[in-house]
């Protein structure tokens, strides 16, 4: 399999950000209401994510994902693909602003092992701020959008793409959520308002893209992806880009300069190089450390 680049570490960026990674989703479950549960558990990760700084400045960034569908997920597994917009200070927990969008398979949350798209926000580190989807005050969605938050994806023969970008609009400072089945057919899902947020109000410091799954402790971790390690037959992440004001796309430098990567444990899951703006990830889990 394909195992990190020279210069992308499993640990902390150099320089004076320290992201956490997966966005820092929690270790609880997220309940239907959007807020965590009270089941401990374990998230596992395989991301590429910008090699910022807390000064650095970024509006928004975009990707190309492969969506699967895994059944036979206990209610107590997760797995997710996503990109994730973020503004945090450094080593602050609490300061963690997040919009984050992708694919899931969720049972604990949508009631069904089936693939949903979804968002989620928070302006405080999940701790008292946002939701999945539409089910608090923060997202919204728009009129004749071409797909809902929380609606069923379904892979054909297992298997679709979908493109999602996030930028935050130049005429309104909201953060806007497009969605397209290729990166050449985007249309408008909704928005984040900057007034839910107060770091990521006026821009982020760090994008990330890619996977990570949950189960519950001293359980076998689920497969990532699609289950395979990172290589040809793997999950892969497509058109990864920064995004400027008007919603274009536009490069990213390569490792080390310009992305990292970051992995919980690489008995299970993994990503590979990041090459002409892709690149894979997944792993079979059975983790239970």
């Amino acid at each position: 399999m394909f195992g990190l680049s020279p210069g992308q570490l499993t640990g902390p960026p150099a320089g004076p950000l320290r992201p956490l990674p997966a966005c820092s989703r929690p270790d609880r479950p997220v309940a239907r209401s959007g807020r965590t549960g009270d089941r401990p558990g374990r998230l596992q990760y395989a991301i590429i994510m910008s090699n910022t700084v807390t000064e650095s400045i970024l509006i928004g960034g975009m990707a190309t994902f492969d969506v699967y569908g895994l059944e036979n997920l206990s209610n107590s597994q997760l797995i997710e693909s996503q990109i994730c917009v973020v503004n945090q200070h450094r080593d602050d927990v609490s300061s963690l602003n997040v919009a984050i969008a992708g694919w899931t398979v969720n049972p604990s949350q949508y009631g069904d092992s089936r693939t949903h798209f979804f968002t989620l926000w928070t302006a405080d580190g999940y701790k008292s701020t946002g939701c999945y989807d539409i089910s608090c005050v923060g997202f919204v969605p728009v009129n004749n959008a071409p797909i809902t938050p929380g609606d069923i994806l379904d892979p054909t023969d297992g298997h679709l793409k979908i493109t999602i970008k996030i930028f935050k609009n130049k005429d309104d400072g909201d953060w806007w959520l497009h969605f397209g089945r290729d990166n050449h057919n985007l249309s408008a899902v909704g928005y984040w308002p900057k007034s839910i947020f107060n770091n990521l109000e006026d821009h982020a410091n760090n994008i990330q893209w890619g996977g990570y799954t949950r189960s519950t402790l001293h359980s076998a971790s689920p497969p990532m992806g699609n289950g395979h390690w990172p290589k040809q037959r793997a999950a892969s992440v497509r058109d990864v880009r920064y995004v400027d004001s008007s919603g274009k796309g536009y490069g990213i430098d390569p490792w080390p300069v310009g992305l990292r990567a970051y992995v919980s444990h690489k008995q299970c899951y993994d990503v590979s190089y990041f090459l002409n703006e892709m690149f894979y990830y997944g792993g079979p889990g059975g983790c239970t450390k």
